[in-house]
């Protein structure tokens, strides 16, 4: 390998495998040998099969595969965090294990993402999935997202992705939120593009998604909106709250007093009096949820000298004496 490192680094994430593996391997290793300098990085999240041992032997026989193993199923998320972190490479593709990306769309994606993206996104426009369990809570899954994010993309669940390396060096990963990387890359200021890909029925092994998982995503896209709107502002969504739960305790505090007044309606009977409570003492709690909200945003930032901005480029002169 080119002690310049590779151009290309492919991250793939695995969990129980072991019949995917070869192939996959096989297919990348024929789509980039003599086009591009490139390295494979698997990442075994856990695996109770033989997929480590193929790995193993794999990894063997070729310098340019690195091999990650966790000690337990941390997820993909992790997984993709790992192999982010280990790439080398000045451009990293992420592909699943499960040979329903197909690694022949990686050069056309690259030659995407030179035309002048940071981003380019697969589209898996014909999937081969499951219509009740994978296709309709995908489709619900891509509009919410794209709705809430303001991030235009058909598919944010289809691994098949192409990133510059330092758009990801920007982006921390938990939870779930490796489908929103496109997000997170966009609010930084990266260009985006999205490509139809192919889609492959799976032949062997199991989805290792249901259902289950639409519910993290709801969960993790709320703190994906909030990091991204309101991560150094909290006071205005807390605030905000506030302010609305404070017009609705005066407008309840004054149909008491009318009620009250004008028809002689006990107050101590009247149910409006207790929602005008509720809605002060609500009202208070929102203030001042924004303002600790505040203070350890302030707190977070200064304490790692972090900046609440990202900068693409500095253009500068230099003067006649040689000096900025």
């Amino acid at each position: 390998m080119d002690i310049q490192g590779p151009e290309v680094s492919v991250v793939v994430p695995l969990l129980n495998e072991q019949d995917n593996i070869g192939p996959l391997y096989e297919q990348i290793t024929q789509t980039l040998t003599d086009v591009y300098n490139y390295e494979i990085i698997f990442i075994d999240d856990g695996s109770s099969d033989n997929s480590f041992n193929v790995l193993t032997k794999l990894q063997k026989a070729d310098a340019r595969m690195r091999v990650i193993c966790f000690r337990k199923n941390f997820g993909q998320t992790a997984a993709l965090s790992a192999g982010f972190a280990h790439a080398r490479g000045k451009v990293i593709v992420a592909i699943d294990a499960d040979l329903q990306n197909d690694p022949a769309d990686i050069p056309e994606m690259l030659a995407k993402l030179d035309e002048g993206f940071d981003v380019v996104s697969g589209w898996r426009k014909k999937r081969h999935d499951n219509a009740i369990t994978r296709l309709l809570p995908s489709k619900i899954a891509n509009w919410l997202i794209a709705k809430i994010t303001g991030v235009k993309l058909h598919d944010f669940g289809c691994t098949l992705k192409v990133y510059r390396r330092e758009v990801l060096a920007e982006i921390k990963l938990y939870g779930e939120m490796h489908r929103f990387i496109p997000a997170l890359a966009s609010w930084s200021g990266a260009r985006i593009a999205e490509m139809v890909v192919n889609h492959r029925p799976r032949t062997a092994g199991t989805a290792k998604y249901g259902l289950g998982r639409t519910l993290k995503v709801i969960l993790d896209l709320i703190t994906v909106k909030f990091l991204g709107s309101y991560s150094t502002k909290p006071i205005y969504i807390f605030g905000g709250m506030g302010l609305l739960s404070g017009l609705g305790a005066v407008a309840s505090g004054l149909s008491v007093l009318y009620q009250k007044l004008a028809h002689n309606f006990s107050m101590n009977r009247n149910p409006l009096l207790v929602l005008t409570a509720l809605l002060i003492a609500t009202t208070i709690q929102f203030i001042l949820m924004g303002l600790l909200a505040e203070l350890l945003v302030r707190t977070y930032h200064e304490s790692q000298n972090r900046p609440t901005y990202v900068i693409k480029e500095i253009l500068e002169s230099t003067g006649r004496d040689g000096e900025k």
